[in-house]
């Protein structure tokens, strides 16, 4: 289990916890920082991919930001919000 990746958001407390919880088990995860370096349009399509769930589900819908672009809207495609 050395190849584990944390896409990772510092002001967030359940990622905090997560990369925590690796640490206090010895596991030192490859970081991706992905505020500071954010993912493209087809990393994006890869990791969500790989992951197994509905674009939907992996956004962060508390965020203002969710609501200021319309991300709730259920007529939005995967592809648009893969876009946002």
């Amino acid at each position: 289990m050395n190849d584990i990746t944390i896409y990772h958001n510092s002001r967030c407390s359940n990622s905090r916890g997560a990369l925590a919880l690796l640490r206090e088990r010895g596991m030192e995860p490859r970081i991706v920082d992905y505020i500071a370096q954010p993912l493209d349009k087809a990393q994006l399509r890869q990791l969500v991919s790989a992951v197994g769930l509905p674009v939907r589900e992996l956004l962060r819908s508390k965020e203002a930001v969710y609501q200021e672009l319309g991300l709730a809207d259920p007529a939005c495609t995967d592809e648009q919000l893969l876009d946002a």
